[in-house]
C-alpha cells in the first residue's frame, strides 16, 4: 500500500542495471514538486534515494495523499495522456526520469522486462484497492498499525527501526485523518508499550503481535 510500484527495490541484475543506465538523474530539494496533476504523462519516474508523496486535490482544497515512494519504486506506467495525481519530494531525493517512448521500445526488446513492467501496473491497481480498503473500513488506530507494518517491510534502518521522514500532517492525509488524530494514536500505541518513538523520526516496533491484529481488525 506505500509504494505503488516497489517491485524494483529490492531486486539485481539487468532489469535494475538497464533502468539504472536509462533518462536523468535528478536531485529534488524537499517539497519540490517532480510533476503535477493534468502535467503530460510523457516520462516514467524512478526513486534512486529518498522519499517521495504522490497525493491528489480534493474539490474542497484538502489533500489527500495516495502513495510514499522510496528507492526502486517507479511512478507513473500506469498513467494515461496525463498524470493524475502530483509528486513531491518529503526530503532531498533523487529520482531518474526516463522518457515514456524508451521505456514503450525497451518493453518490445526485452519481453522479460515487459512482463516484469506489467506486473508493476498490476501492483499499482492493487495498492489502490487496499488504499480504498484503508480508507474505508479500519479506525484510525488499524490504519496506523496497518501503516506501521507496511513501512516496516520496506523501509528499517541497520537496527531494525523504521525510517518515517515524513511528517504527522502527511502520515494523516494518506491514513485520511487529521494531524490530532494521528499524533494521539501514536502515543496511544506508545502508552500501550507497542512501539517505542525515537529521535529523527524513527519507530521501534516494541509489539509487533498487536500490530498485527489491529491491522487485520482482529
Amino acid at each position: 500500500m506505500e509504494a505503488p510500484l516497489g517491485i524494483f527495490g529490492d531486486r539485481s541484475g539487468d532489469d535494475t542495471a538497464v533502468l539504472n543506465a536509462m533518462g536523468e538523474a535528478r536531485l529534488f530539494d524537499r517539497d519540490q514538486p517532480l510533476f503535477a496533476e493534468g502535467d503530460a504523462a510523457n516520462a516514467v519516474y524512478r526513486v534512486m534515494d529518498g522519499l517521495v508523496r504522490l497525493y491528489k486535490l480534493l474539490p474542497d482544497g484538502r489533500r489527500q495523499i495516495v502513495g510514499f515512494l522510496r528507492a526502486g519504486d517507479m511512478m507513473g506506467l500506469a498513467a494515461g495522456e496525463r498524470f493524475v495525481y502530483t509528486a513531491e519530494a518529503v526530503i532531498p531525493s533523487t529520482v531518474r526520469r526516463i522518457p515514456r517512448a524508451r521505456v514503450t521500445a525497451l518493453m518490445d526488446e526485452r519481453p522479460a522486462l515487459a512482463r516484469t513492467l506489467l506486473a508493476a501496473m498490476t501492483a499499482e491497481l492493487l495498492a489502490a484497492q487496499e488504499q480504498m480498503l484503508l480508507l474505508g473500513r479500519k479506525t484510525a488506530r488499524e490504519k496506523l498499525a496497518t501503516f506501521l507494518l507496511a513501512n516496516d517491510e520496506r523501509a528499517q534502518d541497520a537496527a531494525g527501526r523504521i525510517d518515517l521522514p515524513m511528517s504527522r500532517t502527511d502520515i494523516a492525509d494518506y491514513l485520511g485523518l487529521t494531524t490530532e488524530t494521528v499524533s494521539r494514536e501514536f502515543t496511544k500505541l506508545k502508552t500501550a508499550h507497542v512501539i517505542r518513538l525515537m529521535e529523527g523520526g524513527k519507530v521501534e516496533l516494541v509489539d509487533r503481535d498487536t500490530l498485527s491484529d489491529l491491522a487485520e481488525c482482529a
